[in-house]
């Protein structure tokens, strides 16, 4: 007889749930958080083990590896589509969001999530570490004007950066202010070490690339640089999961939602889901050659005469959307770009 379970993990405990083929409970637990001991609880208790389920979730990438290794059949669930059956129950409890998810299971009613291989969450765990050091320097910048401003100082901009403009306002414009002084070295020198680490990440992204021949070929389509081609390959890890193309801006979140009832129909804004980072890459390529001569002209030209009709805002999410099309069809067929040819 098959059986079917689910697993409701958290942090320290993880809910257990084995149904039979009819939807009946067998068995339910709760065991510690660990590869071996969710294995062992559902080798003892689940003879004829068909399926385990478990949502997405921080520990989802690490459990996954260690019970597939542990010759456990487990499946991830998409989180969002989950949700939709387990808020239909009137208490929320651990226990019961792993009957919810055994019943999800055993019905087949999910959407699998792909784990990606392991060398794609390092290079997006890179690129996330690069993205967050950015953000700090960002915000320390920010705090530096803002803090000027209570003590009448005007940061504006000066030739030669912020740099040259905070060392000019530290020696100049704060010297009637000493007490300052130190504030706002401590943040000048955050924003050296921030900078400092910064480039320090560039250049193993650099080197990254140099050595991908991935990387290296979506890099020929213009406005992709190394950081937007490797954020692609690590979200798509594998060109062969999408039969489309038009399904990788699709699991981007760049296609516009679809309503539709009786008489209703309509499209809405994009979806936005799946990974933001790689979104947001690919909006920034798309606005560099909207905006800048980066090479292009057909592209530019394309998302020029959608900026006419709707606007430059949706024009260059258009283009986003163009381009991961095409950064995943120019994998797919492992061909440079070739822009003369494209409609």
């Amino acid at each position: 007889m098959s059986v079917f379970a689910a697993l409701d993990v958290s942090q320290d405990e993880t809910a257990i749930c084995v149904v039979d083929q009819d939807g009946i409970i067998l068995a339910e637990a709760k065991v510690p958080t660990c590869p071996d001991a969710i294995a062992d609880w559902l080798t003892e208790r689940a003879e004829g083990l068909e399926r385990v389920g478990m949502e997405t979730g921080p520990l989802a990438v690490w459990l996954w590896n260690a019970l597939m290794a542990r010759q456990i059949p487990v499946v991830c669930l998409d989180a969002r589509h989950a949700n939709g059956v387990l808020k239909m129950m009137p208490n929320k409890t651990d226990r019961h969001d792993a009957r919810g998810l055994a019943q999800i299971v055993r019905t087949g009613w999910f959407k699998a999530v792909q784990i990606k291989s392991h060398d794609a969450y390092v290079n997006r765990a890179l690129l996330t570490a690069r993205d967050a050091l950015v953000g700090m320097r960002v915000r320390l910048e920010n705090e530096v004007r803002g803090l000027l401003k209570t003590f009448g100082v005007m940061f504006g901009k000066r030739v030669g950066g912020f740099k040259r403009r905070a060392e000019e306002i530290i020696e100049r414009e704060l010297a009637v202010a000493p007490e300052l002084v130190p504030i706002f070295e401590a943040l000048m020198q955050a924003r050296r070490d921030i900078l400092a680490r910064i480039a320090a990440l560039d250049s193993r992204i650099r080197a990254i690339a140099k050595c991908h021949a991935t990387v290296r070929l979506l890099m020929t389509a213009p406005g992709v640089g190394p950081i937007t081609a490797m954020a692609v390959v690590a979200a798509f890890d594998d060109a062969d999961r999408f039969r489309k193309s038009s399904s990788a801006a699709a699991y981007l979140g760049l296609t516009p939602r679809r309503y539709e009832s009786g008489e209703i129909s309509r499209n809405g804004r994009v979806s936005r889901r799946g990974d933001g980072f790689t979104r947001k890459c690919l909006y920034e390529a798309a606005n560099a050659i909207f905006c800048r001569n980066l090479g292009g002209p057909r592209l530019r030209s394309w998302a020029r005469a959608i900026a006419e009709r709707t606007g430059p805002r949706k024009a260059k999410v258009a283009l986003a959307r163009k381009l991961a099309v095409t950064l995943h069809a120019m994998w797919r067929t492992n061909t440079p770009l070739r822009e003369a040819a494209m409609a």
